[in-house]
C-alpha cells in the first residue's frame, strides 16, 4: 500500500484509502487522466468505485475504456456513468471483479451498451434473448465477440446482486445453449451437404445440462444422430461426425478474442475411445449392456439443447428409465464408493486444502450426495427427477428424504461455495477451482462476496464454516433420515417412510433392510439420553458399515455390543467423544466374524479401541507377568486357566482389531503400506500370546499337584510356525516336551510327573468354553504319534544320534524355547544345532531326500478338489514352497553363516540374500508370495471365524477377504488374478532354487 505524504496529497490519499484503494499513488494518477476531467470531481464516481470488489482494478479498466472511445461516445458514456446508477454499478462492478472483461471492453469499447440492455431488475434473459444477441455472428471470431458481450451482461447482473448465484448459473447455461445452436448453425452453413444428410442432436451434460454452469467450464455434451430418409446411415453418421467436430472446434479454439469454452464429449459411450456420434439405438444398446454406474449418474443431467429437438427429446426419454433403475444394479454401492474415493485421491496433495470443487467439504460433495439420493429414491418418486442440484435438494427436503434444516444449511453452503467459484473464475475467465493464495486476490474475492470488514479473514472464516457443513453432508443427507424413519419423532415432523428407508438401506448394500430397520429402531427409539446419543452416532456408523463387505453384520454386531454395554456409563461416551473409537469399532464389527465374536464374549474390550496405544500388541514379558499373577490368585487350576484364557481372548481381540484397522485404515489413519510389517506383527503377537498362555497353564498344572516345585525340570519347545513366531490366528501350537529329573528323583517317577503335567496342561487348555481353543500338537516329536509324549534330554540325544531322519532335522530348524525351564531349553537347543545346521552342509543324498519328501507332500497332502493355484499353504508358490526353499538354504549354509540360524522364514530369506545365496529379484518374489499367502490365511480366519487355507467360495466372504488384502469393492477378480500371478512367479523361483541344480 502506498504511504500518504503530507499536504494536499495526504488529504487525497485519505479519501482514496477510505474508498478501498490500495495503490494510492497510481489511483491519484489515473484520476488525473484528461479524459476523466468531466467526472473527476464527482463524489458519486468515487463512491461507486469504492463499492467494487477491487477499486484499483475498476479505475484502471474505466480509464482504458474511456480512452478507447471517440469524443461523442466518450461524452455519452461519462454522462450515463454519472446520471444512471444501474449502468454505473454494473460497469464498475464488472471492471472491479473481472480483469478479462475489462480487456474485452478495451478491445470493443462500444460493448458497454450491453449493460443497458436489461435495465429491469426482474427481467432474466433466457435462451431466446441470448440467441438474438448472437444472431449476427456468422463466423467463429464474431461468435466469440458476441458471446463475451452477452457474458458481460450476465456478469454485471451477477456482481451487482440483481441475480443470485443460481440464476447466474442458469443464465450461463442458457447462454451456452444459444452458443451451441449458433456454432451448429455456422458448421451447417459451412457444410450444407453434411447438414442435409443427417439429423443431429446435441445433448448437454454436467453443469450445462443441469442449468448450473460456471463462468469458465468445459461444456459436456453427447451427440446423437440419425440418417435423413433416403440417405445411407453410414455416410450420414460420418456427416454428423464432421458437423459435431466442427461445432467443437468453433467453441474450443483459442484466438485473440480468447476461447468460448472447451466442448467435452468424453461422457459419451466408451469415452474418448468411442465414436463421437452414435444413433439412438446404438446409445441404448451400450447403456443396456456395458454402461457403468457413474454413466447413469451423469445422465441425471442430460438435456437436449441444440440441433434436432425431437431427436434430442427422444434420447432423453429413452435413457431416463435406465437412469432410475441404476440403484438396482449389482455393485451399485461399491461403484459409488469407488467414485467418491477416486475424486479425492486424484487431487494433488498440495492443492487439497485449496480445492473448492473436489476437496473435502467442496461442491462435488454436495452434488454427489444429492445425486446419490436421487438415484435411490427417484425410482419411486418422479418429483426428484431434476438435473439441477439446488432444485433436487429442495425436492428431497419436500419429500422428507432430507431434513429441512439440513437442506437449508446445505443450500446456503452450496450457494456460498458456488459464488466463490464464480468470482474466482470471473477475474481472468480461467477454468480453476483453487482458492487463490495471493493476499490481493483474496481481498478482491472477499469484497466481491460482500465481506468488506477484514475481507481476507472473513472470507476464510465463512469458507471454512460452510465447508464444515458440507464435510458432514454424507451422514446428514444419506443416513440421518434413516433414523427419522424409525425413531419416535415430534408430531408433524417429516421423515422417511419405512419403504423409503428400506430403499436407502438396500442401496447402501444391506442385504436385509428389514432387519437393519429393526436394529435401528431398537437402538435409537425413545427419548432417553442413550437413544439420543445413539441417534448422533448411528449416521456415521452406518456410513462406515456400508463401506465394508458386510454392512448387515456390522450393524448387528453394534446392536449386540450396545445391548451388552448400553447401561455402562463410559461406553456411549467413549464412542461419542473419541472419534477413533467409533470408527475403529465400526471397522472391526463389519470386517468378519472372528473379531466381533471375541468382542462379544468380552464387550468391555471395546475400551481398547479408544486408546491411542490400545491396538499395539503387548510383549511376552508383560503378558506373562499378568498371566502368572492371575494364576497365583486363582484357587483352582481350572479357575486359573479360565483367567488365562480370558487374557488370551482380550489380547487376541487387540491383535485382530489392530490387524484389521492397520489393513483397512481409517479416515484419519490410512492403511499401512507394508503388508510384511502387518504379518510380522500378527505372527509375533499371536506367538507371544500363545507362549504366555502355555506358560500360565504349565504353572497352574504344577501348582495344583506339586505346589511350586515339579519333581523334574520341564520345558516346552515351540516348533513349526509357533517356534518361527509366524502363527496365524487359526494355527495350532506345535511343541516338543522335554524334561530332566531333578537330583535324587527316580527317573520313572520323574517321567510319570512329566506325563501328568502334559496331560493336565492339554486338559485345562481344552476345557469347554466360549473362548477360541488353543490346541497343542506334539506330533513332531521323535517317532511321531507312536512315540512317548515327553522325553528326557538324554533320550532326545540318543534318538537324534541313532535314528533321526532328514525331515526331523529340517523340522528342528524352527525349534525355540517357549515356556518352562529356560536353562534346560537352552541345552536342548545346543543339542539340536549340529543336526539342523550340519557342518559342511547337507550331503547330496540328504538334498535328494528333502526334494523327494517335498514332491510326495505336494501329491499326497493337497485336499481333494482344492485348486492348487489358490491353496495358500500347499499350493503352487504358497507357504510350503517358500519355506522349504529357505530351509534348504539354512541346512546347507547355516553352519557357516550365523545370519541363517533363525527360526523366522523372512529373516532367514533376508540373510540368504545378504550372503549372496539368492538374487534380489528371487528373494523379493519369495518374500512377497509368503507374506501374501500368510495374509490370505489370516484374512480367511478373520472373515469366517475358522481357519482355512483357500479363498472362501461365498461372494460376500470373498469380498471381505479382498478388503482385508487392500482391494476395493468389485475387484475380487483382480485379487485372485494377482495371487495366481505372484505365486506362479514364486513357483518358478522354487523350481530353480529348490528342485534345480542352482541351490
Amino acid at each position: 500500500m502506498t504511504v500518504p505524504v503530507p499536504g494536499r496529497r495526504s488529504s487525497t490519499f485519505t479519501r482514496l484509502l477510505r474508498h478501498g484503494f490500495t495503490d494510492l499513488a497510481a489511483a491519484e494518477r489515473l484520476l488525473e487522466t484528461p479524459e476523466l476531467a468531466p467526472v473527476r470531481s464527482d463524489s458519486v464516481l468515487l463512491d461507486a468505485l469504492g463499492a467494487t470488489a477491487d477499486p484499483d482494478l475498476a479505475l484502471i479498466g474505466l480509464v482504458r475504456i474511456v480512452e478507447a472511445q471517440d469524443d461523442d461516445e466518450r461524452r455519452a458514456l461519462l454522462d450515463t456513468l454519472v446520471t444512471a446508477k444501474p449502468l454505473r454499478d454494473r460497469l464498475l462492478g464488472v471492471l472491479g471483479a473481472s480483469e478479462a472483461l475489462g480487456d474485452h471492453l478495451a478491445r470493443h469499447p462500444h460493448d458497454w451498451h450491453a449493460l443497458v440492455t436489461y435495465e429491469a431488475a426482474d427481467l432474466h434473459p433466457g435462451v431466446a434473448e441470448f440467441e438474438r444477441g448472437l444472431a449476427e455472428a456468422t463466423d467463429p471470431v464474431a461468435l466469440r465477440v458476441a458471446y463475451r458481450r452477452c457474458l458481460l451482461a450476465i456478469a454485471a447482473r451477477d456482481v451487482c446482486g440483481t441475480t443470485d448465484v443460481a440464476q447466474a448459473a442458469a443464465e450461463l447455461a442458457d447462454l451456452a445453449t444459444a452458443t451451441l445452436r449458433a456454432a451448429l448453425a455456422i458448421a451447417s452453413t459451412a457444410a450444407p451437404a453434411d447438414a442435409d444428410q443427417c439429423r443431429l442432436a446435441v445433448i448437454a451434460m454436467g453443469k450445462c445440462g443441469g442449468h448450473e454452469l460456471n463462468y469458465v467450464s468445459d461444456v459436456d455434451v453427447i451427440f446423437v444422430a440419425e440418417a435423413v430418409d433416403g440417405f445411407d446411415e453410414g455416410k450420414a453418421m460420418q456427416a454428423a461426425g464432421r458437423l459435431a467436430a466442427h461445432l467443437m472446434r468453433i467453441c474450443s479454439e483459442t484466438t485473440v478474442e480468447g476461447v468460448i469454452w472447451p466442448v467435452d464429449a468424453n461422457l459419451r459411450p466408451e469415452g474418448r475411445n468411442g465414436p463421437l456420434v452414435r444413433t439412438l439405438s446404438s446409445h441404448l444398446a451400450y447403456y443396456q449392456r456395458w454402461a457403468k454406474t457413474w454413466e447413469f449418474q451423469a445422465l441425471l443431467k442430460a438435456r437436449p439443447v441444440a440441433g434436432d429437438v425431437e431427436l434430442g427429446q427422444d434420447y432423453v426419454e429413452a435413457v431416463a428409465p435406465l437412469v432410475w433403475q441404476a440403484a438396482e444394479r449389482d455393485n451399485f454401492v461399491a461403484d459409488v464408493q469407488k467414485m467418491r474415493r477416486r475424486v479425492v485421491d486424484n487431487i494433488p496433495a498440495a492443492q487439497v486444502e485449496r480445492e473448492l470443487k473436489l476437496g473435502p467439504g467442496g461442491l462435488r460433495d454436495v452434488e454427489f450426495a444429492v445425486q446419490l439420493l436421487q438415484l435411490v429414491h427417484g425410482r419411486s418418486d418422479a418429483t426428484l427427477h431434476s438435473g439441477t442440484t439446488l432444485d433436487a435438494l429442495a425436492a428431497l427436503a419436500a419429500g422428507g428424504y432430507v431434513g429441512r434444516a439440513d437442506a437449508a444449511q446445505l443450500d446456503e453452503a452450496y450457494r456460498f461455495l458456488r459464488a466463490m467459484e464464480h468470482r474466482i473464475q470471473l477475474h481472468r475467465l480461467r477454468r480453476t477451482h483453487l482458492v487463490p493464495e495471493d493476499e490481493a486476490d483474496l481481498r478482491r474475492l472477499g469484497r466481491s462476496l460482500g465481506l468488506r470488514t477484514e475481507p481476507v479473514a472473513s472470507l476464510h472464516k465463512e469458507w471454512k464454516r460452510h465447508a464444515s457443513v458440507v464435510r458432514r453432508l454424507h451422514e446428514k443427507l444419506f443416513y440421518r433420515p434413516l433414523l427419522d424413519a424409525v425413531a419416535q419423532l415430534a408430531p408433524g415432523e417429516i421423515r422417511l417412510s419405512p419403504r423409503a428407508a428400506a430403499h436407502r438401506l438396500e442401496a447402501l448394500g444391506y442385504a436385509d433392510p428389514a432387519a437393519a430397520l429393526r436394529h435401528l429402531e431398537a437402538l435409537s427409539s425413545g427419548v432417553s439420553r442413550k437413544a439420543a446419543i445413539q441417534r448422533t452416532l448411528l449416521p456415521v456408523l452406518l456410513g462406515w458399515f456400508a463401506d465394508s463387505a458386510d454392512p448387515d453384520a456390522g450393524l448387528l454386531g453394534f446392536r449386540k455390543v450396545s445391548d451388552a454395554l448400553g447401561k455402562t456409563p463410559w461406553y456411549l461416551r467413549l464412542l461419542r467423544d473419541e472419534g477413533a473409537a467409533a470408527e475403529n469399532l465400526a471397522r472391526v464389527l463389519s470386517a468378519g466374524r472372528l473379531a466381533p465374536d471375541l468382542l462379544l464374549r468380552a464387550p468391555e474390550a471395546v475400551a481398547i479401541l479408544g486408546d491411542p496405544d490400545g491396538l499395539a500388541p503387548r510383549g511376552r514379558d508383560h503378558l506373562e507377568q499378568e498371566i502368572m499373577a492371575a494364576v497365583g490368585r486363582a484357587e483352582t487350576a481350572e479357575g486359573a486357566v479360565a483367567s488365562v484364557r480370558g487374557v488370551r481372548r482380550r489380547e487376541l481381540f487387540r491383535t485382530t482389531a489392530g490387524d484389521l484397522i492397520g489393513s483397512y485404515g481409517t479416515e484419519d489413519s490410512p492403511a499401512e503400506e507394508d503388508p510384511g510389517a502387518l504379518v510380522d506383527r500378527v505372527g509375533g503377537a499371536v506367538t507371544d500370546l500363545n507362549a504366555a498362555t502355555i506358560a500360565g497353564a504349565l504353572r497352574a498344572a504344577v501348582r495344583a499337584e506339586w505346589g511350586d516345585t515339579l519333581p523334574t525340570r520341564f520345558t516346552v519347545i515351540g516348533m513349526g510356525r509357533f517356534g518361527g513366531h509366524e502363527l496365524s490366528y487359526g494355527s495350532d501350537a506345535d511343541v516338543l516336551f522335554v524334561h530332566e529329573p531333578r537330583e535324587g528323583v527316580d527317573e520313572q517317577d520323574a517321567a510319570r510327573a512329566a506325563n501328568r503335567i502334559v496331560s493336565e496342561m492339554r486338559r485345562l487348555l481344552q476345557l469347554p468354553a466360549a473362548d477360541p481353543p488353543l490346541m497343542i500338537d506334539a506330533d513332531l516329536r521323535p517317532e511321531g504319534k507312536s512315540g512317548p509324549m515327553v522325553r528326557t534330554l538324554k533320550s532326545y540325544e540318543a534318538y537324534y544320534r541313532r535314528w533321526s531322519l532328514v525331515w526331523e532335522s529340517q523340522a528342528l530348524l524352527r525349534a525355540e524355547v517357549m515356556a518352562g525351564d529356560a536353562e534346560l531349553g537352552a541345552r536342548f537347543i545346543e543339542l539340536i544345532d549340529p543336526l539342523r545346521y550340519p557342518v559342511d552342509g547337507l550331503s547330496d543324498d540328504a538334498v535328494r531326500e528333502i526334494r523327494r519328501l517335498k514332491a510326495r507332500m505336494e501329491s499326497e497332502r493337497m485336499p481333494r478338489g482344492a485348486d492348487p493355484t489358490l491353496h495358500a499353504k500347499l499350493g503352487r508358490g504358497g507357504l510350503s514352497d517358500v519355506e522349504w526353499t529357505v530351509q534348504l538354504l539354512q541346512m546347507r549354509h547355516g553352519w557357516e553363516l550365523p545370519g541363517l540360524r533363525t527360526t523366522r522364514t523372512r529373516e532367514a530369506l533376508a540373510a540368504a540374500h545378504a550372503a549372496g545365496l539368492i538374487d534380489t529379484e528371487s528373494a523379493s518374489i519369495l518374500d512377497e508370495a509368503w507374506v501374501l499367502a500368510t495374509r490370505v490365511r489370516n484374512g480367511v480366519m478373520l472373515v469366517r471365524g475358522r481357519a482355512g487355507d483357500t479363498f472362501p467360495s461365498d461372494g460376500r466372504e470373498l469380498a471381505a477377504v479382498g478388503r482385508y488384502l487392500g482391494y476395493e469393492p468389485g475387484h475380487v477378480g483382480d485379487m485372485l488374478e494377482d495371487y495366481r500371478r505372484l505365486t506362479r512367479r514364486a513357483r518358478g523361483v522354487v523350481e530353480e532354487r529348490f528342485y534345480g541344480a542352482h541351490v
